[in-house]
């Protein structure tokens, strides 16, 4: 029998694992009608995917080209910055943008960041803490990774919300599994607003460096290799995208499958030790973690499974299915806060490992630390959350949490 899988049902978009557990065991390479592409949902497959020359993370070339004239016209300037993403390129130029980037983001520069999380937790904390409610998502998960990346690109606090609606753009389309009348318009007005934006940092930065990711993307390398003008302003804009949406997923789909599992919660409150602290966010990425999946296109035809893949084919490797299979995991669909070894796949693999994996660890860290400290009685709101409408980005879109008022901020 064919499973009939279908990101659009809101069902099955909140709580995917039954289906991908079906498809695990039923058709682990799925040709998914509705989506036209293949969907892999295997550990083992997943992960061949991600390292496969085979396959291409380039899937917006073809999309352009396969678009009428009047519709490229349209989303033109918006593929221009998004294909300099390092994460849509194939080596050797995937090669060369990422051990420039390597250069100006080492581990040492983010763990310099430390102090400056820890402030930021601290400040949002403090003005949190004497409603008794919030929503975790919109006033504590977005604005922290948010507000961490405006400081490493050296922009001020107060263009926030201006970010935020041009990140909301793009991942609409970037993301979607809808299609959304307007999402072309609205993205390619989101790039050209934030190239437009960053365009004059890249000047000014030029004039005045300091000791933010942006000057020194400008001065990494030689004089024949540096980032051009357009890559600089495509990095600052795949930092400031990519930089804050899987944390701000990461640190809301953690705490609701924390407070989901009291005996998790109550462990990490007791302890909220370095070493529980990591495993705890490690499960966190594993059990409901902020990637849905990667896409692929393939590049040269092959089997997978028995399946013919061809050249030319979209591929959708479902991170999260992977994440939960119990050919690897044992127990999979448990939480469990000190799960050791936890191989997950969440970051990807290879040359695409994310970049900003010790960033999004560290900050989710900090963040479940000073949540489980200053509001160990935090409680869910009595709905069920909604999720976003993604294959690519998994995380809520809105979580009510309610707690005992703290009017003095003292730790």
């Amino acid at each position: 029998m064919t499973v009939d899988y279908d990101p659009r049902d809101p069902q099955i978009r909140n709580n995917p694992f039954p289906s991908f557990r079906r498809l695990q065991d039923e058709d682990p390479v799925h040709w998914n009608p509705h989506l036209r592409a293949w969907v892999i949902t295997r550990y083992a497959d997943v992960r061949k995917v991600a390292l496969s020359r085979r396959m291409s993370p380039d899937r917006l070339t073809p999309f352009y080209d396969s678009l009428p004239e009047a519709r490229r016209g349209v989303v033109g300037e918006l593929i221009r910055y998004l294909n300099l993403w390092m994460v849509f390129r194939d080596p050797p130029e995937h090669t060369r943008l990422r051990r420039l980037m390597n250069e100006a983001f080492t581990p040492k520069a983010v763990e310099r960041l430390r102090p400056n999380v820890e402030r930021i937790v601290g400040r949002l904390l403090d003005d949190l803490l004497p409603r008794g409610e919030m929503d975790l998502v919109r006033d504590f998960a977005y604005p922290l990774p948010a507000t961490v990346i405006m400081d490493m690109l050296g922009v001020p606090h107060d263009q926030l919300d201006r970010f935020k609606d041009w990140s909301d753009d793009l991942a609409l389309f970037l993301g979607s599994a809808r299609d959304v009348p307007d999402k072309y318009e609205r993205a390619r007005r989101g790039a050209l607003e934030m190239s437009s934006y960053f365009r004059e940092v890249i000047a000014d930065r030029r004039r005045r460096p300091g000791e933010d990711v942006l000057s020194a993307l400008i001065a990494v390398g030689t004089p024949e290799e540096r980032l051009t003008e357009d890559e600089l302003i495509a990095a600052a804009m795949l930092f400031l995208f990519a930089g804050h949406e899987t944390t701000t997923n990461l640190i809301s789909n953690g705490i609701y499958s924390m407070r989901m599992h009291a005996d998790a919660w109550a462990r990490l409150v007791a302890d909220p030790s370095p070493e529980l602290l990591a495993t705890a966010v490690e499960e966190c990425l594993r059990y409901d973690g902020p990637s849905g999946g990667i896409a692929r296109v393939v590049r040269v035809t092959h089997e997978m499974e028995g399946r013919e893949l061809k050249e030319g084919d979209r591929v959708f490797a479902m991170l999260n299915a992977a994440n939960r299979d119990p050919r690897v995991f044992e127990a999979p669909d448990d939480f469990v806060i000190d799960r050791s070894p936890n191989r997950h796949l969440t970051f990807g693999q290879g040359i695409h490992f994310c970049l900003g994996a010790p960033l999004a660890r560290l900050e989710a860290e900090i963040a479940c630390r000073e949540i489980a400290r200053r509001i160990p009685d935090l409680t869910l709101g009595t709905t069920a959350p909604d999720w976003h409408d993604s294959l690519i980005m998994r995380g809520i879109t809105s979580l009510p949490v309610h707690f005992r008022p703290v009017k003095s901020a003292a730790a």
